[in-house]
Protein backbone atom coordinates (compact mmCIF):
# COMPACT_ATOMS: atom_id res chain seq x y z
CA UNK A 1 0.00 0.00 0.00
CA UNK A 2 2.94 2.27 0.67
CA UNK A 3 4.42 1.68 -2.37
CA UNK A 4 1.64 2.65 -4.71
CA UNK A 5 1.23 5.84 -2.26
CA UNK A 6 4.70 6.71 -3.34
CA UNK A 7 4.23 5.85 -7.02
CA UNK A 8 0.97 8.45 -6.69
CA UNK A 9 3.03 11.07 -5.09
CA UNK A 10 6.07 10.73 -7.52
CA UNK A 11 3.15 10.62 -10.71
CA UNK A 12 1.61 13.70 -9.15
CA UNK A 13 4.86 15.53 -8.64
CA UNK A 14 6.11 15.37 -11.93
CA UNK A 15 2.51 15.81 -13.68
CA UNK A 16 2.39 19.06 -11.38
CA UNK A 17 6.15 20.12 -11.93
CA UNK A 18 5.37 19.59 -16.31
CA UNK A 19 2.74 21.81 -16.09
CA UNK A 20 1.33 25.48 -14.81
CA UNK A 21 -0.60 23.37 -12.12
CA UNK A 22 -0.77 26.17 -9.66
CA UNK A 23 -2.07 29.22 -12.26
CA UNK A 24 -4.62 26.52 -12.74
CA UNK A 25 -5.57 26.45 -9.65
CA UNK A 26 -5.95 30.08 -8.90
CA UNK A 27 -7.45 30.60 -12.61
CA UNK A 28 -10.22 27.34 -11.40
CA UNK A 29 -10.60 28.84 -8.29
CA UNK A 30 -11.27 32.58 -9.52
CA UNK A 31 -13.68 31.25 -12.21
CA UNK A 32 -15.93 29.34 -9.92
CA UNK A 33 -15.93 31.89 -7.32
CA UNK A 34 -17.61 34.05 -10.34
CA UNK A 35 -19.61 31.80 -11.45
CA UNK A 36 -21.08 31.08 -7.83
CA UNK A 37 -21.69 34.95 -7.30
CA UNK A 38 -23.64 34.82 -11.01
CA UNK A 39 -26.20 32.04 -9.49
CA UNK A 40 -29.34 33.33 -9.36
CA UNK A 41 -32.85 31.25 -10.43
CA UNK A 42 -33.55 30.53 -14.17
CA UNK A 43 -36.46 32.89 -14.56
CA UNK A 44 -34.30 36.14 -13.83
CA UNK A 45 -31.55 34.51 -16.02
CA UNK A 46 -33.98 34.47 -18.67
CA UNK A 47 -35.57 37.81 -18.26
CA UNK A 48 -32.56 40.01 -18.00
CA UNK A 49 -31.34 38.20 -21.21
CA UNK A 50 -27.10 38.54 -21.99
CA UNK A 51 -26.57 40.44 -18.08
CA UNK A 52 -27.89 37.49 -16.57
CA UNK A 53 -25.83 34.75 -18.72
CA UNK A 54 -22.55 36.63 -18.70
CA UNK A 55 -21.63 35.92 -15.46
CA UNK A 56 -21.89 32.15 -16.65
CA UNK A 57 -20.33 32.65 -19.56
CA UNK A 58 -17.23 34.21 -17.89
CA UNK A 59 -16.76 32.18 -15.05
CA UNK A 60 -16.75 28.83 -17.39
CA UNK A 61 -14.55 30.65 -19.34
CA UNK A 62 -12.31 30.62 -17.08
CA UNK A 63 -12.61 27.02 -15.60
CA UNK A 64 -12.22 26.18 -19.29
CA UNK A 65 -9.05 28.70 -19.63
CA UNK A 66 -7.50 27.22 -16.22
CA UNK A 67 -8.04 23.27 -17.50
CA UNK A 68 -6.99 23.27 -20.55
CA UNK A 69 -2.86 24.27 -20.32
CA UNK A 70 -3.03 21.15 -17.64
CA UNK A 71 -3.79 19.25 -20.52
CA UNK A 72 -1.67 20.92 -23.21
CA UNK A 73 1.20 23.08 -21.68
CA UNK A 74 2.41 24.65 -24.53
CA UNK A 75 -1.02 26.37 -24.77
CA UNK A 76 -0.50 28.26 -21.53
CA UNK A 77 0.44 32.00 -22.90
CA UNK A 78 -3.33 31.89 -24.74
CA UNK A 79 -5.40 30.29 -21.95
CA UNK A 80 -3.42 32.68 -19.69
CA UNK A 81 -3.83 35.97 -21.12
CA UNK A 82 -7.39 34.79 -22.34
CA UNK A 83 -7.76 33.88 -18.51
CA UNK A 84 -6.75 37.18 -17.30
CA UNK A 85 -8.82 39.12 -20.01
CA UNK A 86 -12.04 36.94 -18.65
CA UNK A 87 -10.85 37.80 -15.24
CA UNK A 88 -10.78 41.77 -15.99
CA UNK A 89 -14.39 41.35 -17.96
CA UNK A 90 -16.04 39.79 -14.86
CA UNK A 91 -15.66 42.74 -12.72
CA UNK A 92 -18.28 44.12 -15.41
CA UNK A 93 -20.63 42.00 -16.30
CA UNK A 94 -20.73 39.49 -12.73
CA UNK A 95 -21.12 41.04 -9.39
CA UNK A 96 -17.57 43.06 -9.16
CA UNK A 97 -15.70 40.15 -10.33
CA UNK A 98 -16.99 37.91 -7.85
CA UNK A 99 -16.50 40.28 -5.19
CA UNK A 100 -13.11 41.34 -6.66
CA UNK A 101 -11.83 37.83 -5.43
CA UNK A 102 -12.92 35.81 -8.55
CA UNK A 103 -11.08 38.91 -10.56
CA UNK A 104 -7.88 38.93 -8.88
CA UNK A 105 -7.34 35.04 -8.37
CA UNK A 106 -8.31 35.11 -12.12
CA UNK A 107 -5.67 37.41 -12.93
CA UNK A 108 -3.16 35.96 -10.35
CA UNK A 109 -3.86 32.75 -12.11
CA UNK A 110 -3.43 33.96 -15.65
CA UNK A 111 -0.23 36.00 -14.96
CA UNK A 112 1.38 32.83 -13.10
CA UNK A 113 0.74 30.62 -16.33
CA UNK A 114 1.91 33.09 -18.19
CA UNK A 115 4.92 33.63 -16.57
CA UNK A 116 5.36 29.74 -16.28
CA UNK A 117 8.71 27.35 -17.35
CA UNK A 118 9.30 23.50 -17.18
CA UNK A 119 11.31 22.72 -14.56
CA UNK A 120 14.00 19.67 -15.30
CA UNK A 121 13.22 16.58 -13.97
CA UNK A 122 15.32 16.14 -10.74
CA UNK A 123 17.82 13.48 -11.59
CA UNK A 124 18.48 15.93 -14.33
CA UNK A 125 18.84 18.95 -12.29
CA UNK A 126 21.17 17.23 -10.18
CA UNK A 127 23.39 15.79 -12.90
CA UNK A 128 23.91 19.23 -14.35
CA UNK A 129 24.31 20.75 -11.41
CA UNK A 130 27.48 18.17 -10.50
CA UNK A 131 28.61 18.01 -13.83
CA UNK A 132 32.04 19.31 -14.71
CA UNK A 133 32.12 21.45 -17.73
CA UNK A 134 34.51 20.31 -20.40
CA UNK A 135 38.27 21.59 -21.12
CA UNK A 136 38.29 23.43 -24.29
CA UNK A 137 40.93 22.77 -26.59
CA UNK A 138 42.83 26.19 -28.13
Amino acid sequence: MLSRTRAAYGWFRAFRRTRPFWGAVWMVAGGWTVLKFSLSSVQLIVSTGFGGVAGYLVGGGMILCGLVPLAAPRQRYTFGLIGCVLAVVSLVVSNLGGFLVGMALGVLGGSMMVGWGAKPPRGAARAAAGAVPEAVEG
